[in-house]
């Protein structure tokens, strides 16, 4: 069940979409969203062909073949797009690198080992990425986000996981966590524009050591960089 206006960023509902990826849960994504918010405008990227064509043929939304991730690092995106992230990528940790990367020199870092006591059940990757969870076990792919009790356990949620994580605190490191809004189970994203005030306010103007987290209220993934302005270290 999607919330209260009030509680989304920009456009709602969301008049433009853009899912990135037509996998598995791309395709999820694709189908659930279609049927859930049919007067808003799609398009699918993906850069294998023939997962665009299960897309098109059962759906019959736009599609459009190119890497995902690459297509929004080069392409404008509108502030009023949402972005649906449907790839094994930190899709908002990615386009800041490459956002930095225009005005200066930026470079991934693996997530300092002292962040892992501050998030729930950390699972950390062997690129220095760190996954956290509330929860430590499959959650339904029904699951519509309640706001006060888990679906899976029916006891209260123990808060919202993009709030816990930017209490992380890390000498040296600037925290900067981008919610992900569910808009139907098991799918998320955000509008560009918010991705892009973040960005602007939080990152670009603070060269330095960041966090960057991506999480909705109960799982988050987050991936450390070190910017710079050219000529400085």
């Amino acid at each position: 069940m999607l919330s209260s206006k009030s509680s989304f960023p920009g456009p709602f509902p969301p008049e433009k979409i853009w899912i990135l990826g037509a996998g598995r849960f791309g395709f999820i994504a694709a189908q659930r969203l279609s049927r859930r918010l049919p007067q808003s405008d799609f398009l699918v990227i993906e850069l294998r062909e023939d997962r665009l064509a299960k897309i098109h043929r059962d759906l019959g939304l736009p599609i459009h073949v190119e890497d995902s991730l690459s297509f929004i690092c080069k392409k404008p995106v509108a502030d009023d797009i949402w972005i649906v992230p449907a790839i094994p990528v930190h899709v908002a940790f990615q386009w800041m690198l490459h956002e930095l990367n225009k005005i200066g020199k930026a470079s991934s870092l693996p997530v300092p080992e002292a962040v892992d006591p501050q998030v729930p059940n950390p699972y950390r990757m062997p690129n220095g990425t760190l996954y956290a969870s509330f929860a430590t076990f499959i959650c339904p792919d029904s699951c519509n986000e309640p706001d006060d009790i888990c679906t899976y356990t029916k006891q209260p949620r123990p808060g919202n996981l993009f709030e816990h994580l930017a209490r992380i605190r890390l000498p040296d490191f600037n925290v900067a966590v981008i919610r992900s809004w569910q808009l139907a189970p098991g799918v998320g994203g955000y509008p560009a524009g918010y991705l892009r005030e973040i960005f602007t306010q939080q990152v670009a103007r603070q060269p330095g050591n960041h966090l960057i987290a991506t999480s909705c209220r109960c799982h988050g993934v987050i991936d450390a960089l070190h910017w710079s302005l050219t000529g400085q270290k």
